[in-house]
C-alpha cells in the first residue's frame, strides 16, 4: 500500500499553494475505512496563518468519514525523506497509534519509514494517570 501513497502523496504537491516558501508538500493517509486521502501545504501571506499538507490530508480524512489513521506518506520534491513538523505529528497522534507508520519519500521513491511513536515520543495526551 505505501506505493499507492507515495503516488497519492507525490500527485497532491500539484495542488500546493506555497508562493512564499517555495516548498510544496503533499500527504496521504491510509485510514481506518480502507480510503486514502491526501492534501497539500497552503500558505498564507499572513504567516503564520497557512497549514500543512498533513493537516489537509487529516481534515479531508475526516471530513470523509475515515476515524483513525493507519499510515501516511509525505512527499517534498525540495527535501528528500521530509518528515512531519513537530505541529503535525501531534495532530497525526490526535487520529493515529503511537505506532502508526509514517513513510517519508525521495523524488526517486525511496522511503524512510518510522514509527510516529518515535517522531514525537512524549506526545501530549488525555492520559494524565
Amino acid at each position: 500500500m505505501s506505493q499507492n501513497l507515495f503516488k497519492a502523496a507525490k500527485a497532491a504537491t500539484a495542488f500546493s499553494h506555497s508562493p512564499y516558501s517555495k516548498f510544496p508538500v503533499g500527504a496521504a493517509i491510509l485510514a481506518d475505512d480502507g480510503k486514502v486521502y491526501s492534501g497539500a501545504n497552503i500558505e498564507n501571506i499572513a504567516f503564520p496563518q497557512g497549514w500543512c499538507a498533513e493537516t489537509t490530508a487529516l481534515s479531508h480524512m475526516i471530513m470523509g468519514g475515515g476515524k483513525r489513521v493507519l499510515e501516511i506518506a509525505v512527499f517534498a520534491p525540495c527535501h528528500p525523506h521530509c518528515p512531519p513538523c513537530g505541529g503535525c505529528r501531534q495532530k497525526l497522534a490526535e487520529f493515529a497509534d503511537a505506532s502508526a507508520q509514517i513513510h517519508m519519500y525521495a523524488e526517486d521513491g525511496s522511503v524512510k519509514t518510522a514509527a510516529l511513536g518515535d517522531l514525537l515520543p512524549m506526545n501530549f495526551n488525555a492520559d494524565l494517570t
